[in-house]
């Protein structure tokens, strides 16, 4: 099971969203689909949530509203063994979308384009038959220029089955504040990452329209992390924090899962109503929500 899941907030499109995926990714599978109603908010009938994978790897879709928008801060780096299959899902997800760097070769790469698609997501398409095929990219901007090499020493210190698997860094001469990450990859939790540190000044960060859902197990799992990964950051409702350098994680026990999805919809809707209410999720009074119904 991925411990770590991207979690992708929708205005209104979920599903046109997931159909869009389908269309470009020559691997894809929907795990669930949501719909509001039944306990769950929303306009009845459309999608709330999805888990859809591609490539093998899973990601979880919400219905949030207009609240926040996608970045590049937080791209997917898919890898593709080759040349015909980085120009057919570049051309895919270019499809009513905007190009960040074109499709060429560069010093790193033989292959590789940079591609914002017509929902906001940022994709990095490289040629390399890597058995990694889509890592999470985090790109540590403006203020937080610097700060990549911290961030993947602390959270590769909070997740088991953690490593750092190479960082490269700037020289002198070169642009951007030396010694700072130019390149790197690390695996949280059997999860492969990548960061960098940027010197363009962009006008975008970090937001949590893209955040990182961890599955815990039990409360004291949960505690763990919402503690460790809120220090010096900032503790919001429902499992939500952002970290001191301004990525959002969601600390989820898999019993909200459970309870959350009962097929009563009044138990359904007494849990959700309980989760929102929270800070930290506490399992007890999640499972006493449910009972009560």
């Amino acid at each position: 099971m991925q411990k770590i899941n991207p979690f992708l907030w929708f205005n209104g499109n979920v599903e046109e969203a997931v159909n869009f995926y389908a269309g470009a990714f020559s691997n894809f599978e929907i795990v669930s689909m949501h719909r509001a109603g039944s306990g769950l908010p929303g306009e009845k009938g459309k999608v709330f949530t999805a888990t859809f994978r591609l490539l093998g790897f899973e990601f979880y879709a919400l219905d949030g509203g207009p609240m926040y928008s996608f970045t590049p801060a937080i791209s997917f780096f898919v890898n593709c063994e080759t040349i015909a299959e980085t120009n057919e899902l570049w051309q895919k997800l270019g499809d009513g979308g905007k190009e960040l760097m074109p499709l060429g070769k560069y010093p790193f790469s033989e292959q590789f384009g940079w591609v914002q698609d017509k929902f906001g997501l940022s994709w990095q398409i490289n040629l390399d038959k890597s058995k990694v095929k889509i890592s999470p990219f985090l790109m540590y901007i403006s203020e937080k220029e610097g700060k990549a090499e911290e961030a993947i020493r602390i959270y590769t210190s909070l997740f088991k089955n953690s490593e750092i698997l190479g960082i490269e860094y700037r020289g002198p001469g070169e642009v951007g504040i030396e010694g700072s990450v130019k390149r790197s990859s690390f695996i949280l939790d059997g999860v492969n990452f990548r960061a960098f540190d940027s010197n363009t000044r962009h006008k975008f960060g970090f937001t949590p329209a893209i955040s990182f859902f961890v599955k815990c197990q039990t409360q004291e799992e949960v505690d763990f992390f919402w503690e460790k990964l809120s220090d010096g950051g900032r503790k919001d409702r429902c499992g939500w924090l952002t970290d001191k350098f301004g990525v959002s994680w969601q600390i989820i026990p898999d019993a909200l899962m459970q309870l959350l999805y009962d097929k009563n919809p009044a138990k359904s809707k007494n849990v959700m109503d309980a989760m929102m209410k929270m800070t930290k999720i506490e399992i007890k009074g999640l499972e006493e929500a449910w009972a009560a119904a």
